[in-house]
């Protein structure tokens, strides 16, 4: 149990000086895509394929500008922090 606790103390040593940046639309997005999950699948549930496929689609432009922007957020405030 001791090197568990040598381990995460020097892993927040190599980071103590770094900030950590939030972006608010990520968690946003992560609800969105969630959502939009949820009431495809439900669509499909009812028997409403064409909905149900329509939704799966925007599920994965929400998931995808999701990881575009946890990406952006990285890459713009990666080395600058």
């Amino acid at each position: 149990m001791e090197k568990i606790g040598t381990a995460d103390s020097e892993i927040e040593h190599l980071f103590e000086n770094k900030k950590r940046v939030k972006n608010p639309f990520v968690p946003i997005g992560a609800l969105v895509t969630a959502g939009v999950l949820t009431a495809g699948l439900v669509s499909f549930r009812q028997g409403n394929s064409n909905l149900g496929q329509k939704l799966m689609r925007a599920r994965v432009v929400a998931q995808g500008a999701t990881v575009a922007l946890m990406f952006g957020t990285a890459y713009i405030y990666g080395d600058t922090i």
